[in-house]
């Protein structure tokens, strides 16, 4: 009698082996985009932002993979994932795709990244060099990733980020105008204004003594006048 063989469970890693960065610098720039974008999109439980997560496009093919630095996908509810599964996201692909140099990306490997973006279906790419300060951006038009002429001030169509260089490092702007702030900057901001709430606190605090004591002096005067005979309103 024939065994029946069990299908062979196609498994999909979560880890490429591959570190998240080469570099201080480049994990930095890939943490700025992250921790920005997904404060953009705080209150849209329809974006999913992710960085460095193995995006598999073909069920079946687990070989067919590639882990973006940063990427958007519009359309895709929040929560934790250990890889982008296409075909469980509503057939999704990330739409918007971050990629940041290293001095270890090889040209060749950045062409086949170039390629399986275009293949498969992002609508922006854009990737930056922080060494050299190059800013390259490609948005699809029909089944390809055309590239964007003047990177300096273009928009994002569909995030309505704004790019800029400002002495060759990257600076992106929110919709609002307000620009992307590095994690640094904004502990920063945040202990200096706990500090200047602490300081109007404790300047409020003293303001409210002084006012007591000022208080208690005019009912002690009161009560020595009215003591000595006489009436402290019409003395006012």
């Amino acid at each position: 009698m024939a065994v029946q063989q069990l299908p062979k469970k196609i498994v999909y890693p979560e880890s490429d082996g591959k570190p998240m960065a080469d570099n201080t610098k480049q994990l930095e720039y890939m943490v700025y985009l992250y921790d920005n974008l997904s404060a953009l999109f705080a209150d849209r439980e329809d974006v999913f932002v992710a960085a460095d997560l193995l995006w598999y496009p073909v069920e079946g093919h687990p070989e067919i993979c590639v882990a973006p630095d940063v990427f958007v996908a519009l359309g895709r509810p929040k929560g934790h994932r250990g890889r982008y599964l296409q075909w469980e996201e509503g057939n999704t692909p990330p739409q918007v795709v971050f990629e940041i140099l290293s001095p270890s990306n090889r040209y060749a490997a950045m062409i086949e990244k170039f390629r399986f973006y275009e293949e498969y279906g992002v609508q922006e790419y854009y990737l930056y060099d922080p060494d050299t300060g190059v800013l390259n951006g490609w948005v699809r038009q029909g089944e390809r990733l055309t590239p964007v002429e003047q990177m300096e001030g273009w928009v994002s169509p569909l995030l309505g980020i704004r790019f800029t260089l400002e002495e060759g490092a990257l600076v992106v702007y929110r919709p609002d105008g307000e620009r992307f702030v590095p994690y640094v900057e904004l502990h920063r901001r945040l202990e200096q204004a706990r500090h200047e709430a602490e300081q109007a606190r404790r300047e409020a605090e003293q303001a409210h003594r002084e006012a007591e004591q000022e208080r208690l002096r005019a009912e002690k005067l009161a009560q020595r006048l009215r003591e000595l005979g006489i009436n402290p309103e019409e003395v006012a």
